[in-house]
């Protein structure tokens, strides 16, 4: 499959940038209808199509996302975004097709900087185009999903032969299913991971009917959580504390599969749930946010952090004394996790527990860093999140300066 494929990559390759979501995040809205305009002025670009998935996934219509990017892929399957004029690095990011949230979001990772950023999509079915961008180093972009797994196993088929530092393998990224993720850190002193189980609608509807005890099917009594497979930022997720309750659960879904959790009430003292999203890179740990909610599904956008100067003091403090504190109190955990996982860069959601413990709830690829909260109002994240930043770029330097990437030519 591989044979000759130095020979097809081309460090001159001249590609037509695309706005990155990051870019579009920010774009005011009134400049929008222009960018839509641009779509049916040229309806045979590749390129225009791309732009208005970046365009409708940031503007929340994914429907007719997911149809443009069809429609771009179709069409050509490798993309520049646009931004570095003058690139030191030259990365390349191997995607998958669906939406946003399915492939890490590097554009917010490179923005301003002087990496330039070309994406490859593995569609099955599709070959390799016949010329790849000449890039220093690549990385595995998409995340773990049953819908992934084929893609992810062709790209674990091309990484022995990859010409190039190849990040965050794709067979690592295989075992970052929530079960799966659970069966690879639960024996890790100091950490405190709740057992999560896949089970099928049919035995579920067994436990709410009663048929079978509850504890015979999830080795332990409510309450617990529920969601379905693929389910990000909270959707689809429910605690559930009797039969009754699982009984309606899934009288309001039609899915298939849940993965379901035993719940733990994390608290704090002043009755707030409070969730920290560290990311991992090259096995070090950085803080990217803590959101504190009166909820306890915690989702940084609900939990009220732009409302309350409270919550964001805290947040502040937080932060700024992460490596001296959390991260100090958690060492050996997040050490053991980021061994463990064996992903140059991973993104985890995690909690303290009131036994002291770190608490994980979830850890992959995918999870969104950045630095787009209003600057005004957030005025402590910008130099926090560029450190992070900062270590993503010498994490790609390290990885080209490797001493067995010294054979590896350029074309």
């Amino acid at each position: 499959m591989m044979a000759g494929f130095t020979r097809l990559m081309n460090h001159q390759m001249q590609l037509k940038p695309v706005l990155s979501m990051a870019t579009l995040a920010r774009m005011p809205v009134s400049e929008l209808p222009a960018m839509i305009a641009l779509m049916f002025a040229s309806p045979a670009d590749a390129n225009l199509y791309m732009s208005q998935f970046h365009l409708f996934s940031v503007t929340g219509s994914q429907d007719f996302a997911l149809e443009m990017q069809a429609r771009a892929l179709q069409m050509s399957t490798v993309y520049r975004i646009a931004g570095t004029k003058k690139p030191a690095i030259r990365l390349l990011a191997l995607m998958g097709a669906g939406v946003q949230s399915v492939n890490t979001p590097l554009d917010y990772l490179i923005e301003n900087s002087d990496i330039q950023l070309d994406l490859l999509y593995i569609v099955p079915g599709q070959p390799l185009p016949d010329i790849i961008p000449g890039h220093d180093v690549a990385i595995v972009a998409l995340g773990e999903s049953d819908q992934s797994r084929p893609v992810l196993e062709m790209i674990d088929g091309l990484a022995e032969h990859w010409p190039r530092p190849l990040l965050n393998p794709a067979r690592h990224i295989l075992r970052c299913s929530r079960d799966g993720v659970y069966r690879l850190l639960k024996d890790i002193p100091g950490l405190l991971i709740p057992p999560t189980l896949r089970i099928s609608r049919t035995d579920l509807a067994r436990v709410a009917a009663q048929e079978l005890a509850a504890d015979t099917l999830f080795g332990g009594t409510y309450p617990v959580t529920v969601r379905p497979l693929v389910s990000q930022g909270g959707c689809g997720l429910a605690k559930i504390d009797n039969a009754a309750e699982l009984a309606a659960y899934l009288a309001g879904s039609d899915e298939a599969e849940f993965f379901v959790s035993f719940h733990i009430d994390y608290r704090s003292a002043d009755g707030l749930y409070r969730k920290a999203r560290i990311v991992l890179i090259d096995g070090m740990p950085y803080i990217c946010h803590l959101a504190i909610s009166a909820h306890w599904i915690v989702h940084y956008g609900a939990s009220g952090m732009t409302d309350s100067a409270d919550k964001r003091e805290e947040e502040a403090r937080f932060m700024r004394d992460f490596d001296t504190g959390f991260a100090q109190r958690h060492r050996d955990a997040l050490n053991s996790i980021a061994k463990k996982l064996e992903l140059d860069y991973v993104v985890i959601d995690c909690a303290e527990a009131a036994d002291g413990n770190l608490l994980l709830f979830e850890a992959d690829n995918r999870g969104w860093v950045h630095a787009t909260d209003p600057v005004d109002i957030f005025q402590y994240k910008q130099d926090i999140m560029y450190k992070a930043f900062a270590a993503f770029r010498a994490m790609l330097v390290k990885a080209m300066r490797a001493p067995d990437n010294s054979k590896r030519t350029e074309s």
